[in-house]
């Protein structure tokens, strides 16, 4: 039989108190409470973040973890051009977005971040195909999308953008897929379901979407590869709303409406996805952005929230260890 100290090179230590800076995978006996314990592993976890200046729900987010972008969508009483850049631990004004725009998409970084289509309700179809680029400050008029529409998706970055889904007015949902330059949107491949509402990740050459509604709930998810979607596996909590982030092989999703609020959480490894731990705040149609092990989930609704999660995966705890 083969003994702890054999795979440790250790063997376990009999201590008065728990160890200041434990290493992953130590067991130590604390004999002052006559536990067994161990420093391990929890998988992915949500913690809070500081609160957005601005509550809002169906807006654009972009960027990573310790550099997010918050973009535009719907404040109350009204919609809202603030820009907010999160650095971590707080989140600080920056330029306005051109017009107060809801259910837009985002894409890129904080400091070159993309922002497209979304509804204007001054706008005359409702659906807009508006386009604008961040470089950090500023926001300046980009290519119009070839589609318009609003509750669509983005990945990518600024030069090599992605916009998927959508609708385009009344509610029947879209597959168009454009690809965006740096300049102008060129046509892609087609969704294989179309749709609203979903949720986005990954590159203009390796896409993922999932989720959305058309008009009932779907849990399918599709890869792009340039070219062409083709079919992944389905997630296991179907919704609307739902945000996202990551890569095609390592995506996250989390939130949306089932229709009921849910902050339930996915991780995909480019064929399934797993359930982690969900979001401490239920909420759909909120901003998200950063990568599977480092994701960041900002505003949403219902209610109309500030709030801002930071999910880290893996997370790590000293736990009891017991033989059930």
């Amino acid at each position: 039989m083969t003994t702890f100290k054999e795979i440790r090179g250790t063997a376990i230590q009999s201590v008065s108190s728990d160890p200041t800076n434990p290493e992953v995978g130590q067991i130590w006996y604390n004999n002052t409470i006559g536990v067994l314990k161990g420093y391990r592993s929890l998988g992915g976890a949500w913690a809070s973040g500081g609160n957005m200046g601005t509550g809002r729900y169906a807006l654009g987010g972009a960027g990573t973890q310790t550099a997010g972008l918050a973009v535009s969508g719907r404040a109350q009483p009204a919609n809202t051009t603030a820009t907010e850049e999160y650095d971590g631990s707080t989140w600080a004004a920056g330029g306005n977005f051109g017009t107060a725009t809801i259910r837009l998409a985002a894409a890129g970084t904080q400091t070159a971040g993309l922002a497209f289509g979304g509804y204007n309700p001054l706008s005359p179809t409702g659906p807009v195909a508006t386009t604008q680029n961040y470089d950090g400050s500023t926001w300046s008029p980009g290519g119009n999308l070839a589609t318009a529409r609003y509750g669509l998706a983005g990945a990518g970055i600024q030069t090599a953008g992605l916009a998927f889904g959508g609708d385009t007015n009344p509610g029947l949902g879209s597959n168009s897929t454009e690809e965006y330059n740096g300049s102008s949107w060129t046509a892609g491949g087609n969704l294989g379901t179309a749709r609203y509402y979903l949720g986005g990740a990954g590159t203009q050459t390796a896409g993922l979407a999932f989720g959305g509604m058309n008009p009932s709930l779907t849990a399918v998810t599709e890869l792009y590869n340039g070219t062409s979607w083709t079919a992944g596996g389905s997630l296991n909590t179907t919704r609307s709303g739902v945000s996202g982030a990551g890569t095609q092989t390592a995506g996250l999703a989390f939130g949306g409406g089932t229709p009921t609020v849910t902050g339930a959480t996915e991780q995909y490894n480019g064929t399934s996805w797993v359930s982690a731990t969900p979001m401490s705040i239920a909420r759909e149609k909120g901003g998200g952005c950063g990568t599977q092990t480092a994701g960041l989930s900002f505003g949403g609704n219902f209610p109309v929230s500030s709030a801002t999660e930071e999910f880290t995966d893996p997370t790590f705890a000293v736990q009891k260890i017991t033989t059930s």
